[in-house]
């Protein structure tokens, strides 16, 4: 299952995003964890110190790794060099899974124990002074869309992106990449402007959007929240003095958080789930295309001096039958 949390910068998404991992590792799955959120906040979000934090790998140094690896021998793509963020898998090219290990996990994930088990940890990488004048930071998360095109995930093996703030995450076709996203929002105008953004660009595309409230302090707030958003309300959560310890640095052991937001989780976890039985790989592969061509035509056969709608291959369905070449 891919799940991501999107919202405004400062809305909780990261807290609730590092609080979701938390829930799915007590629950024993297998959990890959991403920040493509170039602020990287989610590793001391799980408990990394700073210094711990700054030592992760960045997808994005690592990215001719990953172009070289997903290729495999797909004859469409005859170098790492021309493949894009949108490139899609196709007869040959190499699949990721959750539960395995490959050269992109071995360069760009790191264990981080929690209470009850081990997630993987990958992020993007921070914007740095060497991207000034030369980068846009969209390009940070670029190896998380190609990795999240070329991954086969199953009912009990999740990944779960804490995505950029905003609605940023339109500046790629990443936010069709996930089974359900999670919009976190204040009980504020500009808490629920990113919802109506959201909800507006993604109604064409089939995703399955909820909203959870945070910071909700009573039933003005609550009523606020159904008035803007209406039945993709799906929770709310309020104050934590479990979250505020774990801000600090002193996080308390994760089964004493408080009732109300353990149930909380426990509700996202089968929202996620209940969205299982509406997997549309066909949908899925023929959206990877769509932003493919739309990038290609853009900016891509200009910058690889190549036609990139060669890549596409027209036979291939992305799906958890599909398996990878060795």
């Amino acid at each position: 299952m891919k799940i991501a949390f999107v919202g405004k910068g400062g809305s909780g998404k990261t807290t609730l995003s590092s609080l979701f991992v938390r829930h799915l590792a007590a629950s024993g799955v297998p959990v890959v964890a991403i920040d493509a959120d170039i602020n990287q906040h989610l590793g001391p979000a799980l408990g990394l110190d700073e210094t711990e934090a700054a030592g992760l790998p960045a997808l994005g140094e690592h990215l001719a790794l990953i172009k070289d690896h997903l290729r495999g021998t797909n004859p469409r793509i005859p170098s790492a060099e021309q493949m894009i963020k949108t490139t899609p898998p196709g007869k040959g090219s190499r699949l990721l899974r959750v539960c395995e290990d490959n050269p992109v996990y071995d360069a760009c994930a790191r264990p981080v124990e929690l209470d009850d088990g081990a997630v993987r940890l990958m992020v993007t990488g921070p914007f740095t002074d060497a991207d000034l004048g030369v980068a846009c930071y969209h390009s940070k998360t670029g190896a998380v869309e190609l990795c999240l095109n070329h991954l086969v995930d199953g009912r009990d093996e999740y990944v779960v992106v804490d995505m950029t703030a905003g609605s940023d995450s339109f500046a790629s076709g990443m936010f069709t990449r996930f089974d359900i996203t999670f919009l976190v929002a204040e009980p504020t105008r500009k808490g629920v402007s990113v919802y109506r953004q959201y909800k507006e660009y993604a109604r064409d595309f089939g995703v399955t959007l909820k909203v959870v409230g945070n910071k909700v302090q009573g039933q003005d707030d609550l009523d606020f929240l159904h008035e803007q958003v209406g039945d993709d309300l799906l929770v709310t959560v309020g104050h934590s003095d479990w979250v505020r310890a774990m801000e600090k640095g002193h996080p308390p052991r994760f089964e004493v958080l408080e009732d109300a937001n353990r149930r909380a989780l426990r509700e996202l976890h089968t929202a996620a789930l209940a969205t299982y039985e509406l997997r549309d790989w066909a949908r899925y592969t023929r959206q990877m295309v769509h932003f493919h061509l739309k990038n290609a035509r853009s900016w891509g056969n200009e910058r690889t001096g190549v036609d990139l709608a060669a890549q596409v291959d027209p036979g291939f369905v992305l799906g958890e039958e599909v398996a990878a070449p060795a």
